[in-house]
Parts: structure tokens; sequence; C-alpha cells
């Protein structure tokens, strides 16, 4: 039998009580583990919504093109322009480049045509798009080094992104 430890330090969650208290919104802007992409007809309205009704702050936006939410450490969600009839939200996962070309390989082995990409994105990083069995959209992403003279960069500290030169 396996024996598993209580890590209460990685966690923003807190440890299970009644009277537990929410950790603060981390403003800070960090590598993140994984978020949702959620496509959205009325970007002002759903913006309303995920931070009036559910506790989520703006961190920062694109705009008519992106709305970065953050609730606690690690809740992150990107709203972006859609029909969100015919659009679906997405999962991204963090990697690193030298993944994306293994990971669309053995996808490709499993579900042929279930891969595109690696595409190089404005934000500079390269996303493999995943179509799974269950007809969910999951994005592998990889972070690129970013040049701090780059135009990216320029484009990053526009928004309010510190981007040391």
């Amino acid at each position: 039998m396996s024996r598993y430890e209580m890590n209460t330090e990685l966690s923003p969650v807190p440890i299970p009580a009644l009277d537990a208290v929410a950790p603060e919104v981390d403003r800070q802007v960090y590598g993140m583990p994984m978020f949702a992409t959620i496509p959205t007809p009325d970007l002002a309205s759903s913006v309303d919504f995920w931070c009036e009704g559910l506790g989520f702050i703006d961190l920062f936006s694109i705009p008519g093109r992106l709305v970065h939410l953050r609730r606690w450490t690690f809740q992150d969600v990107l709203l972006v322009p859609g029909d969100a009839g015919s659009s679906r939200a997405s999962l991204s996962f963090a990697c690193v480049p030298g993944q994306l070309d293994e990971i669309a390989r053995r996808c490709e082995e499993l579900t042929p045509g279930c891969t595109s990409g690696p595409t190089l994105m404005p934000w500079n990083s390269r996303d493999l798009q995943v179509c799974t069995p269950e007809g969910a959209s999951v994005v592998m992403t990889a972070a690129l080094p970013l040049d701090p003279d780059s135009d990216q960069a320029q484009n990053l500290r526009e928004i309010g992104i510190d981007v040391p030169h």
C-alpha cells in the first residue's frame, strides 16, 4: 500500500476546516502549470460574471483578444472572443519545447489526425492542439525563451507585464 504525505506548502488550498480562510489572489505573473481557455460571444459580460459571481480578478487584458482571469494561485482562466455554441473550451497544460514533437507522435499513433501543430504563438510559446477520444480540446503549451528586446517583450510590457530589459 502506498503512503502519501500532505504537502501544505505546495498548494494554495487551505487545510479543510469549517473556519478555513480563502487565500488572497496572487497578482504575480508566473508560469501556469495548467489553465482553461473559454470562448465567449461577450467578453464584458463574461468578465463581469467570472469576477463578480465567481470571485476571479482581471489579471490583465488584451482588448478584444483575451482576458486573463485568476482566483487563487494556479486557478487561471483565459476568456477569448468566440461563439460559445460553435467553439469549445480547452484545457492547456505546460510542457517544455522538447516534449511537443514526441507528444504529437504518440497521440497520432493512438488516434491518427488528432493533433495540429505545434504552432508558434504570439505570446512566445509553441502550442500543440490535441483532440482527445472524448472530444476534449487539450493544448500542450511550451514557453520559449524571451528576448527582452523583442517585439513580443514590448507587447507584454504594453499590457502591464514586467519584462526586464
